[in-house]
């Protein structure tokens, strides 16, 4: 399934500028970032509820926040983009 993740992490301490850093991390290992906080991931069940774990774990509950949408239809139908387009497709061809 295709998935979009999208955080808001307050960054006005030390603390909360670790808790974005790992959050980060934690998101480039199972997608791609398309925006600074928005990536698209492609997860089956349990790969979705591994990340949304690890995740939770990382945030403050007081201070930050975490959304992660299911996509129905396929990101070609669901998503339009206008300006620069940072995705690319790891199904498609692979040129070097």
């Amino acid at each position: 399934m295709e998935i979009i993740v999208a955080y808001d992490v307050s960054t006005e301490d030390s603390a909360g500028r670790r808790r974005l850093r790992r959050v980060a991390k934690v998101c480039e290992g199972c997608g791609q970032r398309v925006q600074f906080s928005v990536f698209e991931c492609r997860v089956n069940e349990t790969e979705l509820r591994r990340l949304t774990h690890r995740l939770v774990d990382e945030m403050d509950h007081e201070l930050d926040s975490l959304r992660i949408y299911r996509l129905a239809e396929p990101r070609s139908r669901a998503v339009t983009v206008f300006g620069r387009d940072r995705y690319f497709d790891p199904d498609g061809p692979l040129i070097l």
